[in-house]
């Protein structure tokens, strides 16, 4: 019994070992306060180059880190905020920008979705055109059709008599 508690003591604070996350904090001393909500606001709008989908603030690569405390410097040195979207795009590409420009290289993608929602509404119309010039009404009876029917209908009840 007693092995038992020491092993669900061991087990419980492995559980809780690997649960800490450590995370690294940003000691970065602003001249202003307007700086800082400025460069925070940079950090969120700019994507780590080297993780999936995650923005400066959020990440802890080492690159993150770095590109951080450059848009910090930056900040801090008076350079504007597309001085600094242009230095980041310039050095990692249009990658880390979580909103695209607006160029040739980028028209299908802020205009894709509209063209294919077109796409889509035009083909759903011809459907249900379609669908409403198909007659539900039973095909009409040919005499030739009738006479066979009738054939049938007299050769079962015959086999039916007997």
């Amino acid at each position: 019994m007693k092995t038992f508690k020491i092993l669900v003591g061991f087990m419980a604070s492995l559980v809780l070992a690997f649960n800490v996350m450590a995370t690294p904090v940003d000691t970065y001393e602003f001249k202003s306060a307007d700086n800082q909500k400025r460069a925070l606001s940079l950090a969120h709008e700019l994507r780590c180059p080297q993780c999936q989908n995650q923005n400066l603030i959020d990440s802890n690569s080492p690159v993150a880190q770095d590109l951080r405390l450059e848009v910090y410097t930056m900040v801090d040195d008076g350079k504007s905020n597309d001085e600094i979207v242009d230095f980041m795009t310039s050095r990692y590409g249009d990658f880390v920008l979580y909103k695209p420009r607006l160029d040739p290289k980028t028209y299908i993608l802020w205009l894709g979705p509209f063209v294919l929602m077109l796409i889509a509404l035009y083909v759903a119309l011809v459907v249900v055109r379609k669908q409403r010039g198909k007659s539900t009404a039973a095909p009409e009876m040919t005499d030739a059709d009738r006479n066979e029917l009738e054939a049938l209908l007299k050769n079962k009840q015959s086999l039916d008599d007997k």
